[in-house]
């Protein structure tokens, strides 16, 4: 069965935008999506056993446009790679995209952000207080009407005039619980994001 010249200039035009909109992913990869696409829509077109031009626009219609069909192959791909390597910068890009299409995204987010800065830093204290023990530390400063602030110092400024600090050495082997709570956070967000990936079901199309 063929496309009429109508339809098959439909189908080229959309196909050529996901394509351009793919740009970023292996070559063979771009490929293999544009062809996967391209029999899709001629499976869904031909249903009847007739390829209409309205079967080949509700086919079409019914993937999304083509920047949508192509950020969600984007998406997909970007989440797989970070599942796949567990390299924190991607699985951060992989954060950053899940919090842009939904609020529990956002959430999980906002979560990992927080013990990801804060293992860092105590990490961070732990290493700079053989290097710096008077200046390096959490430090307990009384404030005008009874309360108490808590400051956590790395090293870089001198301490502060009041309060004292209240973990000393403590503080290199809460470090390195730190840095557990770094990588735990990282393989709890690898788990994540690939519940995520398979919720998302790109091959899901009907």
């Amino acid at each position: 069965m063929t496309l009429s010249e109508t339809s098959q200039r439909t189908l080229d035009a959309y196909l050529a935008t996901l394509h351009k909109r793919l740009r970023g992913m292996p070559d063979d990869d771009i490929r293999e999506i544009v062809e996967e696409i391209r029999s899709h829509v001629m499976d869904k077109a031909s249903a009847s056993g007739i390829i209409t031009d309205a079967g080949v626009t509700s086919a079409l219609s019914a993937l999304g446009s083509p920047e949508e069909l192509a950020g969600q192959y984007m998406t997909d791909d970007l989440l797989a790679r970070a599942q796949a390597t567990g390299s924190f910068w991607l699985i951060l890009r992989s954060l950053f995209r899940w919090a842009s299409i939904s609020v529990a995204g956002f959430f999980v987010l906002i979560g990992s952000l927080i013990c990801y800065c804060l293992g860092f830093f105590l990490a961070w204290a732990a290493i700079l207080k053989p290097l710096h023990p008077q200046r390096a530390g959490l430090w307990m400063i009384p404030r005008p009407g009874g309360d108490v602030e808590m400051s956590l110092h790395l090293g870089f400024a001198s301490p502060p005039a009041t309060g004292h600090e209240v973990l000393g050495w403590w503080i290199i082997p809460i470090g390195i619980l730190g840095i557990g709570l770094f990588f735990a956070t990282l393989r709890v967000d690898q788990w994540s994001l690939g519940k995520f990936r398979r919720s998302l079901s790109l091959g899901g199309r009907s």
